[in-house]
């Protein structure tokens, strides 16, 4: 069956993403960061033959932004609901086959993240990239022989988000983790990643 990456997006718009971030470096260094970052994912990402990406974006409305995604590759909408709800939609929605998600703010995130994810889905069900702020950057499913129930309730945007994530697997449930990465939720992080990773 074949392999689906999804990227998980927030349409680049001046005053609506990345809210930590831009309180710390301003509403237009956040943007630049988040067209930055999608470009660059899409153009590291987009071509791999080993999976086939799709992207899932809010607004629902930014779907319909031509200009802005690169051509054959599906744009479907994140819908409604809170972040859980909306990621177990994305990946739910796939064709057959494993799936793995991933937002857009890690630098350091390139294609053997990606591989050795879905590597870990060869033995185990789902799969979780821990960020070093206790959230995740990452998180994948083998999807067979169907979806399993993934958050429930889980403190977004908090230290305790992987944690939280972990506890609501059914009982029996086997995970496995990649490796862990650095997201860029604050000016600290955006300071010490940016320099290093060439923006």
């Amino acid at each position: 069956m074949r392999r689906h990456l999804i990227l998980f997006v927030r349409a680049p718009a001046y005053g609506s993403g990345k809210r930590r971030l831009a309180r710390d470096i301003g509403d237009l260094a956040a943007l630049g960061f988040e067209r930055l970052m999608l470009a660059r994912l899409l153009r590291r990402l987009g071509r791999d033959r080993r999976w086939r990406l799709r992207i899932a974006v809010t607004p629902d409305r930014a779907r319909y932004r031509q200009r802005v995604w690169p051509r054959g590759i599906p744009v479907v909408p994140q819908g409604a609901g809170d972040l859980g709800e909306r990621m177990h939609r994305a990946l739910g929605g796939c064709p057959p086959g494993p799936a793995v998600l991933v937002g857009t703010d890690i630098p350091a995130l390139a294609p053997s993240h990606i591989a050795a994810a879905f590597h870990l889905l060869g033995r185990h069900d789902v799969v979780f990239g821990p960020a070093a702020d206790g959230g995740f950057w990452l998180v994948g499913a083998r999807r067979s022989p169907r979806l399993l129930p993934l958050f429930g309730k889980v403190r977004w945007s908090s230290a305790h988000a992987l944690e939280d994530a972990l506890a609501n697997l059914p009982h029996g449930v086997s995970a496995g983790f990649a490796a862990t990465l650095e997201d860029v939720d604050g000016r600290e992080a955006y300071r010490r990643l940016m320099p290093r990773r060439g923006f």
